[in-house]
């Protein structure tokens, strides 16, 4: 059997200007950033806003070498991924290169808010990035 998913963690979204995306969502929608991190190791900046048990991470690059900036050159702004919770991403993870599915980390990593992550290949889920996150709080 495979690890199941439990519910959706975020939805990312790149934007070019992080400040400008956080005071649409204010004044539009009364939102409030919750957590504000720049995570190095992905060349990110990401501002999250809660949505029930759920967020809306919005990613802007924080060097031209990230993904992020190669996807915003590529795509412009829009839905970046999709990212489920799972009680045990390393053999969740497993399980998804077990099916024969492409991924993009082999191992899990270090996320933001001190989660561990990997994520799953467009490629291999119909065009949609997936990412993969265990809450360790």
């Amino acid at each position: 059997m495979t690890s199941q998913l439990t519910e959706i963690d975020h939805v990312a979204i790149a934007v070019n200007d992080i400040d400008a995306a956080i005071a649409w969502y204010e004044s539009v929608f009364g939102a409030v950033v919750v957590h504000r991190e720049v995570v190095e190791s992905d060349g990110v900046d990401e501002a999250l806003i809660r949505v029930a048990d759920s967020y809306i991470q919005l990613l802007t690059p924080t060097r031209d070498d990230s993904p992020v900036a190669k996807y915003l050159a590529k795509n412009g702004e829009g839905l970046h991924h999709v990212a489920y919770r799972v009680d045990n991403c390393a053999a969740t993870l497993e399980a998804v290169k077990a099916s024969g599915a492409r991924v993009i980390d082999q191992t899990p990593r270090p996320g933001s808010r001190g989660t561990i992550v990997a994520f799953v290949h467009p490629k291999a889920s119909f065009g949609t990035l997936i990412e993969l996150v265990e809450e360790t709080r």
